[in-house]
């Protein structure tokens, strides 16, 4: 609602300031939306992006850095807290008002004017103190303007090229995260955050793009990490240098979708090259573009894959809780994360109580699953053939393998695991996570042997560029977990060599994401 009456407001040339009266006026008595916030959704600007600005303030004054965060100023907007006097100050400084527009009474601190940029109580400022933080919507920044140069955009993406070509090239030093290789990603992902707050291409191009970004869901469990993230982020470069310019209302939202998409996708590649934080930071810009677009579907599909984040990263609770909030997001909505959110959320729950479950958690993970399935079969068509966008009938067979496997039920899990291997004879990576299962399971059947022929297995069929972090830490828990029942198992030796590739990738495997 905010995003149209801004809209429509800056089309008759309205302020920001008048915009937000008219958004508080229309959502502040049907969704209790605070003065503050209406000035953040009048500017169609991200918490992250008012924060910066107030932190450049600051350093503009000379001052510490302030220990204002999304969260605090979150509750500043949800009527949780006010803003002492000094935020006060920077904030309606950022928004170019009076403490009064923003819902607080009595004079500013500072004693002077906000409304002008650079003009105080008594005359100029010649040093710009009050400066706006932010011009009026009705004024467009040319991206020389912007804190990041175009220069540093085409040098990261110089740095992913010679990257991928040193992955066409076979050259065995490639296959590792380097640092520049993550400066440049780091670079285009914050670039995008600054993009998606401040944003005409052909209507032929966005369906290049589209075609593009399915296609790279395609080869997600089939392509190297590394290789498929240069791809991937080239291409969300590019989305990035068309949202520079406005575009129509259409276009824009068309070009949100491209950019929570692929986003998520490089988040769901960082989880396999193992950095968990630059993971977050691209489903956290995920996040903003899904916003964009008012899609719950696509906002469920971005919160149900960052719930991976901490499943695989030993945080179950912290996954739970984000795959029940993508349940909700998703709602009654049939899309693919209205299966994903309770596989997960069994998963988690499989983590917490591990192989002594008791019966109520058990039960509890297969109703999630039950859950899970039954969505599965109202999702359509071509969701259900997309490994990365969508959800797919392997994807359930090897997850609810998995779950099973964690909660000790193995004569279930080796049939699921059976059926989830038979389906994934093209994806290196799943195969190999199901054969760990399915060790697993004759490990808590007490038999050892087995599982250190099921588990070599599996990692002899695996390349040097798949030996990622993920895919070696449960390999390795195998070898542990039999050392401590049978240290001087005769096939443990051989197994745990397996365990030691000459030149290990550091990362977290695609297939359990």
């Amino acid at each position: 609602m905010a995003r149209r009456i801004r809209a429509k407001g800056l089309a008759v040339g309205r302020t920001a300031a008048q915009i937000a009266e008219e958004i508080h006026e229309a959502c502040g008595a049907q969704f209790g939306t605070t003065k503050i916030k209406c000035h953040r959704l009048a500017y169609g600007i991200a918490l992250a992006d008012v924060i910066e600005q107030v932190r450049a303030l600051f350093e503009r004054d000379e001052k510490p850095a302030p220990g204002i965060g999304e969260t605090l100023l979150s509750a500043y907007e949800s009527g949780l807290k006010r803003p002492g006097p000094e935020y006060l100050h920077y904030l309606c400084t950022v928004y170019r008002v009076e403490p009064p527009s923003l819902g607080y009474d009595g004079p500013c601190i500072c004693g002077h004017g906000h409304r002008m940029p650079g003009v105080l109580a008594g005359g100029a400022d010649v040093n710009g103190r009050h400066g706006a933080a932010l011009p009026e919507p009705t004024e467009l920044r040319t991206p020389s303007l912007h804190p990041d140069k175009n220069v540093d955009s085409e040098e990261d993406e110089n740095i992913l090229r010679r990257a991928l070509l040193n992955l066409l090239n076979n050259d065995a030093g490639a296959t590792k995260l380097t640092g520049p290789v993550l400066g440049a990603c780091e670079g285009i992902r914050r670039r995008m955050d600054y993009t998606l707050v401040s944003s005409s291409v052909s209507p032929a191009m966005l369906d290049q793009w589209e075609e593009a970004t399915l296609a790279f869901g395609r080869q997600y469990t089939t392509t190297a990490p590394l290789r498929l993230l240069c791809d991937v982020l080239l291409e969300l470069s590019a989305v990035r240098n068309a949202m520079t310019r406005r575009q129509p209302i259409d276009l824009q939202e068309r070009l949100c979708r491209m950019a929570a998409q692929l986003s998520g996708l490089s988040g769901m590649i960082m989880i396999n090259l193992g950095d968990h934080r630059l993971a977050r930071s691209f489903f956290r810009t995920g996040r903003t573009a899904a916003d964009e677009t008012g899609d719950r579907a696509l906002r469920a599909w971005v919160t149900a894959r960052e719930a991976l984040v901490p499943l695989y990263y030993g945080d179950a609770r912290e996954a739970l809780n984000l795959a029940k909030k993508s349940r909700d997001l998703a709602g009654q909505t049939p899309c693919a994360a209205q299966a994903m959110a309770p596989v997960v959320e069994a998963r988690a729950l499989a983590m917490l109580s591990g192989t002594d479950s008791r019966k109520e958690v058990v039960d509890q993970a297969k109703r999630a699953l039950a859950r899970a399935r039954s969505a599965f079969s109202h999702i359509k068509g071509k969701e259900r053939e997309d490994m990365a966008f969508g959800y797919t009938e392997k994807q359930l067979y090897f997850y609810q393998g998995d779950v099973l496997t964690k909660l000790g039920q193995t004569l279930e899990a080796d049939l699921v695991l059976d059926q989830a291997l038979h389906q994934y004879q093209d994806h290196i990576l799943d195969q190999t996570l199901i054969r760990l299962d399915q060790a697993q399971c004759r490990l808590i059947e007490g038999e050892s042997g087995e599982a250190l022929r099921i588990g070599t297995e599996a990692l002899r069929l695996l390349g040097p560029e798949y030996r990622t972090d993920f895919i070696m830490r449960p390999a390795l828990a195998l070898a542990q977990a039999i050392r401590a029942r049978e240290p001087a198992h005769p096939g443990l030796a051989a197994y745990e060599e397996q365990l030691r590739p000459p030149q290990p990738v550091g990362g977290e495997g695609a297939g359990g994401a």
